[in-house]
């Protein structure tokens, strides 16, 4: 059964809202916080119409899901995602269900943590530039989509207005010190590889991801949302191919559609056609079945 889409959730909750994001809302709960992932989705930095049913459900599962098989790498920011125990602030727990997280507060670490363990997307632009990405000298001859010898980490500082900005692991050092720096370049390693493994099993490629970190009780833990397609690049094995734009598994056909429309990519876009909905949709279904083997529902 596929629920009605959800473009947000401020007329649902009845807490204070504290950040409305392209895709996610965060309310506060006192001690604690409430993450609601609406259907919302967005593409070159514009929210799009209409949102796209199931999207947040997937996203706020998939979140949930790999929360729980990385806890034993890392602690997380995870309280609890049943709607019910929200009681009333829930005003309409059904629209809600799947959809929300309650998370501790945690002081974020303003460090979006990358790895790429294949040369693409804005790696590639960089190493075709310089050779380098973000610092790193690459050998020579790397074809677009190739696999690295191994992972590398790539990060950005967060910036609240415009794009994050892609930085040297030591500009991160001297901006977070070397020892926080450090740490959360080991940790996103180890949670690429983990992840890289158990999807090479389901017959999946985890092209690059990202991942945001805070500290609470004086501990790094992972925040946010983790190994979800919008945080991260799935490519079908069957499907991989060098030199090519791979068809990732996520919202691509929304890319596609606007990249062969003549939008001006400076204007809000005309509504998404249906059919471009409906694949969409189908495709965050698709990457939770196969990751998790269940269906959402």
């Amino acid at each position: 059964m596929t629920h009605p889409a959800v473009s947000t959730a401020v007329d649902l909750i009845d807490a204070p809202l504290l950040y409305k994001g392209k895709v996610r809302e965060l309310y506060d709960l006192g001690e604690h916080m409430l993450i609601v992932v609406t259907d919302r989705i967005s593409a070159f930095d514009y929210v799009l119409e209409p949102a796209v049913p199931e999207k947040g459900n997937v996203l706020n599962r998939l979140s949930a899901f790999w929360f729980g098989q990385t806890k034993d790498l890392l602690e997380n920011h995870v309280v609890h995602i049943d709607v019910d125990r929200l009681g009333s602030i829930a005003k309409e727990p059904e629209l809600l269900r799947n959809r929300i997280m309650v998370v501790c507060k945690a002081q974020r670490i303003d460090m979006e943590c990358v790895v790429r363990g294949y040369i693409t997307g804005g790696g590639w632009r960089q190493y075709q530039a310089t050779g380098e990405v973000n610092g790193i000298k690459l050998p020579e001859g790397l074809r677009k989509n190739g696999q690295l010898h191994e992972p590398i980490f790539t990060p950005a500082a967060k910036n609240d207005v415009g794009h994050d900005e892609d930085i040297p692991f030591a500009k991160m050092q001297e901006l977070i010190g070397e020892e926080l720096a450090n740490e959360l370049k080991e940790k996103s390693l180890k949670l690429y590889g983990f992840a890289r493994d158990y999807c090479a099993e389901r017959g999946i490629l985890l092209a690059d991801c990202k991942f945001e970190f805070g500290i609470l009780d004086g501990k790094v833990i992972l925040i946010d949302e983790i190994f979800t397609p919008d945080a991260s690049r799935f490519w079908a094995k069957d499907k991989y191919a060098l030199d090519v734009e791979i068809d990732s598994m996520d919202k691509e056909p929304v890319r596609a559609y606007l990249a062969s429309s003549s939008w001006d990519k400076n204007s809000t876009p005309d509504p998404l056609p249906e059919e471009v909905v409906a694949e969409t949709s189908r495709r965050y279904l698709d990457i939770y079945h196969r990751i998790t083997g269940h269906s959402l529902n």
